[in-house]
């Protein structure tokens, strides 16, 4: 039941301002158990807000945390992660306020879309349940988005043969079920994350002949001011590179995987040299033996929720779109802040930063003034971001994809999975059956428009018609009406309040 004014004020810091519960209005709502989220859920509760914080997993960490199950007996979880303290503290955090009724954690609930009530709060629209067919509302004052990331790929000759992984799935199989894509694994794509998968499958007893990098690692010494603001990312790096060395790994760098080798599962890749657009270099490609392939070319905001509110977004170095938000971290919409890789691709650090500080920020709005150490902290918390945020810029100019990679790609090379289109359908669609835009393509071929809604293969259906159409790719994200999918008898059931 909620209280009055007068006992909120009464109760303090640390106590919630009213019982989060599903029949009351939560102060403030956090879609998102990852880092950010679960820094902003317990920071927005240790300054005395009601918190409810929904999350689709069945526990807190997100992707980046994830953990084995209890059944596999794990004895060191931590050996696979790094900030193992920064988590383990929040999540006992966590566990008080869920204790005490100031924040109510709602694992499985996979929130699909947003809406503004009348009155001037959100109304988070949740399924759950093992066949998430039970819908949840619940109702809050404000909200924090800490929506993550997903991993972005580029398609290639041989790319759906069994045994090649996503580089992030890699690693999600290791930390949440301790088992391995293969035995010889060959890391491949471009971003920084392509190190620290390669190293934790050798901890795990993986042999990595190779981790193939399509951009240059000497390009980050053309920014040596924000290396200085940044000499954690350097030793971070050169640790990772040692590492890798021990283990026999070599790091291939401007060179691509261009096609995968074998009848039933992977059983070669070829390696190739691109240039600086990305190009396969002729006659440079080298067959390397492996029996699985772990590959990504880095990550793009989760933006559904965002856009389903109504934030603006924008155009980041790495070319994937972000959610705008100002300093405070709020966003461009009355009572919507944002927070982690939904604002940008910058890491756990940064992530964790963001999300006490889009708290601090709500603190301050439903306060109207925050304690002189909180704005101390406040001040802290937006300089470091900052001079964060400069070396996640740099790293996504340096690892953008260039505009070559596309030549990769033969024409019976199927860049949408779900519906089994191929780079030659799109080409046709564009060149000789007048498409001039993605959207036009799609609607030809039906590309990005399967299970996935063009999560997967959206990004390479866009350059492939920004390259063949009419050349330019669209300057607005992807919009998609639901974050997730959902069932039509859900959908229905919005006009039954019962």
């Amino acid at each position: 039941m909620p209280h009055s004014k007068d006992e909120s004020r009464s109760r303090g810091a640390g106590r919630p301002t009213q019982a989060p519960g599903a029949a009351g209005v939560a102060e403030l709502a956090v879609v998102g158990a990852g880092p950010a989220g679960l820094a902003a859920a317990v920071t927005a509760a240790d300054h005395g807000l009601g918190v409810v914080l929904l999350d689709a997993a069945d526990a807190p960490g997100g992707q980046y945390y994830r953990s084995p199950a209890p059944g596999l007996g794990a004895a060191r979880p931590q050996a696979l992660h790094h900030h193992w303290r920064a988590f383990t503290d929040l999540s006992a955090r966590l566990a008080a306020h869920c204790g005490t009724g100031a924040v109510r954690h709602l694992t499985r609930h996979q929130v699909w879309t947003v809406e503004r009530a009348g009155d001037g709060e959100w109304i988070l629209h949740a399924v759950t349940g093992d066949d998430r067919e039970t819908r949840t509302a619940v109702r809050a004052r404000r909200i924090v988005l800490a929506t993550g990331a997903h991993e972005r790929q580029l398609p290639f000759p041989g790319w759906t043969l069994p045994g090649v992984v996503s580089a992030a799935g890699a690693q999600a199989m290791l930390k949440s079920g301790l088992v391995l894509p293969g035995h010889r694994i060959v890391v491949a794509g471009s971003g920084p994350l392509l190190q620290a998968v390669a190293a934790s499958l050798t901890r795990a007893g993986a042999s990595v002949p190779a981790v193939v990098e399509a951009a240059g690692y000497g390009a980050y010494a053309r920014a040596p001011r924000v290396l200085a603001g940044n000499p954690g990312k350097a030793v971070e790096g050169a640790r990772y590179g040692a590492e890798l060395a021990r283990a026999g790994v070599r790091m291939l760098t401007r060179r691509a995987v261009t096609e995968v080798h074998g009848s039933e599962r992977v059983e070669a890749v070829t390696v190739s040299r691109v240039d600086s657009r990305w190009r396969p270099v002729a006659g440079t490609g080298r067959r390397i033996a492996c029996d699985a392939l772990a590959v990504g070319h880095g990550l793009v905001p989760q933006l559904d929720l965002a856009l389903a509110a109504g934030c603006s977004t924008r155009t980041g170095p790495d070319g994937s779109h972000a959610v705008t938000v100002g300093r405070s971290l709020a966003t461009t919409v009355v009572g919507v802040w944002a927070a982690g890789e939904s604002i940008g691709i910058g890491g756990v650090e940064l992530a964790l930063c963001e999300g006490e500080l889009a708290a601090l920020s709500v603190v301050r709005e439903v306060r109207g003034k925050v304690r002189a150490k909180d704005a101390r902290r406040a001040v802290a918390l937006v300089r470091a971001r900052l001079r964060m945020r400069d070396f996640a810029d740099l790293m996504g100019v340096v690892h953008r994809p260039g505009d070559g990679w596309s030549q990769w790609l033969a024409d019976d090379t199927e860049v949408c999975r779900c519906e089994e289109v191929t780079a030659g359908h799109i080409r046709t669609a564009c060149e000789e059956l007048g498409a001039g835009d993605t959207r036009t393509a799609k609607l030809l071929t039906r590309a990005g428009m399967g299970w996935c809604q063009g999560r997967t293969c959206g990004f390479a259906v866009r350059e492939l018609a920004a390259a063949h159409g009419s050349g330019t790719a669209p300057g607005g994200p992807d919009r998609r009406p639901l974050a997730c999918p959902v069932k039509l008898g859900t959908l229905a059931g919005l006009a039954d309040p019962g």
